[in-house]
């Protein structure tokens, strides 16, 4: 096995939409026979969990941290590799005997060469000149086909290992909690099938993740969803976006380059957008006498805005971005569309775009103070047994200049768990009333 070094810096956090999903700051944990291991290699290493809880599930992340002498050998780095990967996996089995809670469970290990002697001769600290260095190195189903017998049998939830660099490559290609989630359902599945030799064994897991975001599979909770949003009559017929993605995953075209760029594209532009509206939501209600229920409130908000997969992420960026491109007169009167995620059934949007008219039925003045009145008349409204939450989003498109910005007004309401006949009977009412009134 060969291993090169890089310098370590301060590097932007990739994985920043986990951090509202986490359950508490990160647990300081013990690893068994560690002190051995230290001893023996002149080693040093620091152990943390974090815990996250995804509206898919749990997900257990173990960051182990194992610092080598810088002038340590390839046999000496594999070696302290191999055994606290066996004490980590140890301490998963361990947890897993403590909990009946269905997790994916992952660990990260970044090994670091370090040298102890950090000052030049004028007393200043060395590290920018590579005094420490993060060491890539890889696993893969061969690593452990070859070098850790695992029971592919065992009933327990098995440790996904994955290096520093792998696991932020990882985050960076999903860019979403839910596809992280799928990917290590995916992963596991793969692992476990090439150690019983049912598939060809991969080599990393950063080639594994390209090959899950290349399959048709992809888009498959996208495409269930929009059978369930037709048989509801929410929609007529099947999206056509989703229907040209799909098939040109499956026969490999040559615009699945193009697609893919696109959904990485708006899955990003959705975050940024996702993190400016969380922003001035806290800030409206920066006065709140109560901080842990505001706290609560907003990150339960973030949640259901990054709780969207990339296709999902896709439709809601192209709805936002077909606004320049409407006739000028519905510019200027404004307009309201329904969109609806393609993660869950039971999350919709309503997006207002705002008139240039001041006076206007959908101008700013006039939608800005009712939006949490117009989420609880659209939750009335729709007929989805399944419906949770309704997202309002009132759109302003500013010109300055040259530049173009978008301001999002956002408002999301919680909607109580009804039947479908409650829903119907509630539909019933609303138009006998219309009726009444005429």
């Amino acid at each position: 096995m060969s291993y090169s070094t890089t310098a370590i810096s301060d590097q932007y956090d990739i994985a920043k939409e986990l951090t509202c999903y986490l359950q508490s700051t990160a647990i300081e944990i013990s690893l068994v026979n560690m002190d051995t291991i230290e001893r023996q290699y002149g080693a040093h290493y620091v152990a943390r969990q974090y815990l996250y809880q995804l509206l898919s599930g749990k997900l257990s992340v173990l960051e182990v941290t194992l610092s080598l002498p810088l002038d340590s050998s390839i046999a000496k780095i594999e070696a302290a590799r191999l055994a606290t990967l066996k004490a980590a996996t140890v301490w998963q089995k361990r947890q897993n005997k403590q909990s009946e809670t269905a997790t994916h469970a992952v660990l990260v290990m970044d090994i670091h060469l370090t040298d102890d002697n950090r000052e030049n001769e004028n007393g200043i600290s060395d590290d920018q000149k590579y005094k420490n260095q993060r060491v890539k190195h890889h696993f893969g189903a061969r690593y452990f086909m070859e070098q850790l017998v695992l029971d592919t049998n065992d009933s327990v939830q098995r440790l996904q290992v994955f290096n520093w660099h792998d696991w932020h490559s990882i985050l960076e290609a999903l860019q979403a909690p839910c596809e992280l989630w799928r990917f290590l359902d995916y992963h596991l599945d793969q692992l476990e099938n090439a150690i019983n030799g049912q598939v060809s064994s991969f080599e990393t897991e950063t080639a594994l993740v390209t090959q899950f975001l290349n399959r048709p599979a992809l888009f498959t909770p996208a495409i269930v969803l929009d059978n369930a949003l037709i048989k509801y009559n929410i929609q007529d017929e099947p999206n056509p976006a989703l229907t040209s993605m799909t098939l040109a995953y499956k026969n490999q075209s040559v615009t699945v380059q193009m697609y893919h760029q696109h959904l990485q594209q708006a899955a990003h532009l959705w975050s940024q957008l996702s993190a400016q509206m969380i922003e001035a939501s806290r800030e409206k209600h920066i006065g709140n006498d109560d901080k842990a229920v505001l706290a609560n409130e907003v990150t339960h908000w973030q949640q259901q805005l990054l709780d969207e997969s990339l296709f999902s992420r896709h439709e809601l960026v192209r709805t936002l971005y077909k606004h320049p491109k409407q006739e000028p007169r519905l510019q200027q009167t404004g307009y309201v569309v329904h969109q609806h995620s393609y993660e869950s059934l039971g999350r919709h949007y309503v997006l207002i775009f705002y008139g240039q008219d001041a006076e206007g039925h959908n101008s700013k003045k006039t939608i800005q103070p009712n939006l949490s009145k117009i989420a609880q008349d659209v939750a009335i409204r729709l007929p989805i047994a399944e419906l949770h939450h309704v997202i309002v989003l009132g759109i302003d498109f500013i010109k300055e200049a040259e530049d173009t910005f978008i301001d999002i007004d956002l408002w999301i309401q919680p909607v109580n768990a009804m039947t479908q006949r409650e829903r119907q009977l509630t539909k019933q009412l609303q138009q006998f009333k219309k009726q009444t009134l005429k």
